[in-house]
């Protein structure tokens, strides 16, 4: 029998001494590494803690099954873009009125579009709601009646106060653009229930696009089947159909289409990208079919449609707007996993979003007109048709407003500092406000949670392990939350 030589370190095994020396270092080192993970020390092993998808090319939506038993099935993502202040809606702040028109001591010279102003008093009343009490703006009236169904996080941050980063940041989790969205991070690691529609779906608001457009709906460095599809009540799926092709003709190049890639793929078993290709076309057959049934609202009954303003003449945005809130949920009732609903457009001088630099109370009355009464009905709505109990609803913005005026202005400067987002529906808390901003609301101070707690709290409650979902990319194990993450244990049920 052969035997290879021994190397020369385990030769000093052989050695009583070293044997001895070595094996006293080893225990030494299984204590220390106990004691360490006892106290949560202990660094992550990425090498075996990643979870990665079992994903089929040929059929990349198909359901697949969640790291834990999950609380949400599906999710509502309300983006109000342009940074809504926190101070004219969710975040009573009464010392303000009491300093309205006086300097901050101690505050900063300039911001981030000019020389700072005095502080100024909420545009809006304030009042209580509901069992809880909780203090809500006269802006909002229809969600300030839905506060006792509502967990807000009053303390979050950015790291950014520009618009554009700051939208990739809450999407996406890096102010870097390519990077992959959450809905993306989600429909990659728990596909979708319908195999007739897309499983992630962008509704951008009837005024345009948000700053950074498809970013905050992008797959990034994911497979791009996983980004979502832009569609709207007013704007179909783009491409679905060949302009001045009949029916039956695209019918006949399809059906001989899948025949010769079914020929090739046979002759080229194991090509997953002519499968995800194939599969992609097959979709988008199916979606011919069943889209036009899903935009069409005119099945909707008329006190549906007058219960979310959709009716809304005086209003064409808000009708609008409206329409793209019911679209959501008859998308979610069909099984699509991700439906990301955008209020606000592109950067404007507030015009056409939430950015109140110059005529704040002038501006929101506009935009809270359009926002107010339909996302409220969204949530009744969700919650009458019993599918709240397994939808998680979230508002959200990218960052919040200076509780000062900027100087020779009428509005609010950005501030990511402090600000509120919340959610509601399946595995959340009801009727609860975690975390604090300062007395003026400049600056989070209690329960501090950057956008990354927020995005992982959402993939919790979708029953996915944050820490665990990655993917590789240039050599990185690549995450939503990057390197940090947290769940926000106090607005979780259970």
């Amino acid at each position: 029998m052969n035997y290879s030589p021994l190397s020369l370190q385990g030769s000093h095994f052989l050695n009583r001494r070293c044997f001895l020396s070595q094996g006293s270092t080893a225990l030494g080192s299984i204590a220390l590494a106990s004691l360490l993970a006892g106290d949560g020390l202990l660094a992550q092993d990425d090498s075996t803690g990643q979870i990665k998808p079992e994903i089929d090319p040929a059929r990349p939506f198909a359901p697949r099954p969640a790291h834990f038993p999950a609380k949400a099935k599906n999710v509502i993502v309300v983006f109000c873009a342009g940074g809504v202040s926190q101070l004219e809606t969710w975040d009573y702040k009464p010392e303000l009125i009491k300093w309205d028109d006086k300097p901050l001591p101690g505050g900063p010279a300039v911001t981030f579009q000019g020389p700072a102003g005095n502080l100024a008093r909420p545009q809006y009343t304030f009042r209580q709601y509901g069992e809880t009490g909780k203090w809500v703006s006269d802006l909002i009236p229809h969600l300030a009646q839905l506060t006792d169904e509502i967990a807000f996080v009053h303390s979050l941050t950015s790291e950014s106060n520009t618009h554009g980063p700051a939208e990739n940041f809450l999407s996406t989790g890096s102010v870097l653009d390519g990077f992959a969205s959450l809905g993306a991070w989600v429909t990659y690691a728990l596909g979708s229930e319908s195999q007739d529609l897309p499983a992630y779906v962008a509704i951008p608001d009837p005024r345009g696009v948000p700053q950074n457009g498809a970013n905050n709906w992008g797959a990034g460095f994911l497979p791009a089947a996983f980004q979502g599809t832009a569609m709207s009540s007013k704007l179909p799926v783009r491409h679905l159909t060949a302009p001045g092709v009949r029916p039956d003709e695209d019918a006949a190049a399809r059906a001989l289409l899948q025949r010769l890639n079914a020929r090739h793929l046979q002759a080229n078993p194991g090509d997953s990208q002519l499968a995800a290709r194939i599969a992609s076309y097959e979709l988008a057959a199916r979606m011919q079919l069943s889209m036009p049934g899903i935009a069409d609202l005119s099945t909707e009954p008329q006190h549906v449609l007058e219960m979310y303003g959709a009716d809304a003449t005086h209003n064409p945005d808000k009708a609008a707007f409206a329409r793209n809130c019911i679209l959501a949920r008859r998308l979610i009732e069909k099984g699509v996993r991700f439906v990301q609903l955008f209020n606000g457009a592109y950067a404007s001088g507030g015009n056409l979003n939430w950015d109140g630099h110059n005529a704040l109370k002038q501006q929101y009355d506009v935009h809270a007109e359009i926002m107010d009464q339909p996302t409220a009905a969204l949530i009744r709505d969700l919650q009458q048709r019993g599918l709240l109990e397994e939808t998680l609803v979230v508002w959200c913005t990218e960052f919040g407003r200076m509780p000062f005026f900027q100087k020779g202005a009428q509005g609010r400067d950005h501030n990511p500092d402090g600000f509120t987002c919340w959610m509601t529906g399946a595995g959340v808390k009801r009727g609860v406000s975690h975390g604090q901003t300062d007395e003026l609301g400049q600056r989070a101070v209690s329960q501090i949670h950057p956008l990354y707690h927020f995005n992982a709290t959402i993939l919790h409650l979708l029953g996915l392990d944050y820490k665990r979902l990655s993917f590789e990319h240039n050599g990185v194990q690549r995450r939503l939350t990057n390197v940090e993450g947290k769940l926000i244990r106090q607005i979780l049920d259970a």
